[in-house]
C-alpha cells in the first residue's frame, strides 16, 4: 500500500525578489520565460501559492543555463524552493 507524501512547502516570495520580478515585468524587451518566472513568484508573494511542477522544471533549466540573466536565475532560484511536494508515494510500512 502506498501513501500520499503531505510535505507542503511553506516558503513565500520575499519583498526583495517581489520588487525585482515587478521590475521584470515592467522591463520592455523581456523573455517570455523570465515573465513567467516573475508572474510565478508575484503570485507568490504573501500567499500560499507554491510553484507548479511545470515551473519548477522551467526554473531549473534557467538555472542550468550559462545564458540566463542574473535576474532570471535570481527569480529561478526563488520560484523553484517553492516548489509544492504532493506528487511522491511513499512505500508502505
Amino acid at each position: 500500500m502506498e501513501h500520499r507524501l503531505n510535505t507542503a512547502n511553506h516558503k513565500e516570495t520575499s519583498d526583495r525578489i517581489a520588487h525585482l520580478a515587478a521590475v521584470v515585468l515592467r522591463r520592455a524587451g523581456v523573455a517570455q520565460l523570465e515573465k513567467e518566472l516573475a508572474g510565478s513568484a508575484l503570485a507568490q508573494h504573501h500567499t500560499s501559492k507554491q510553484t507548479s511542477k511545470a515551473i519548477g522544471r522551467l526554473a531549473a533549466k534557467v538555472l542550468v543555463d550559462h545564458a540566463s540573466c542574473h535576474e532570471a536565475k535570481e527569480l529561478a532560484g526563488c520560484v523553484l524552493s517553492q516548489v509544492r511536494h504532493l506528487e511522491g508515494t511513499a512505500p508502505a510500512r
